[in-house]
């Protein structure tokens, strides 16, 4: 699903969606703020988007706590390149 939202178009992986259902729903709120402003502004120093390596080379990250994570990766649908959001967990789960 690719969502227009401000600058940046967004979309998210089912398996996201399915993440996303099991969290608190305090860190849902939070990944519906941060994916708010992440869509206004990808590099706003909040989110420390950063490039991954090793197993997510060519994806990044942007931080949704000082723990939880979302990582997407960039994909060009038609004309525009599009945010879909792959992943979500902490940063033990993520990274561990």
């Amino acid at each position: 699903m690719v969502r227009q939202t401000g600058n940046m178009n967004v979309a998210f992986d089912p398996e996201f969606y399915e993440k996303l259902k099991k969290v608190d729903v305090r860190i849902r709120i939070l990944v519906r703020e941060r994916i708010k402003l992440f869509s206004k502004n990808p590099y706003d120093p909040q989110l420390n988007n950063h490039l991954l390596h090793r197993e997510y080379s060519s994806q990044r990250s942007i931080n949704i706590t000082s723990d939880y994570r979302a990582i997407y990766k960039e994909i060009w649908v038609g004309d525009e390149v599009v945010a879909y959001f792959v992943l979500l967990g902490t940063h033990e789960e993520l990274y561990g």
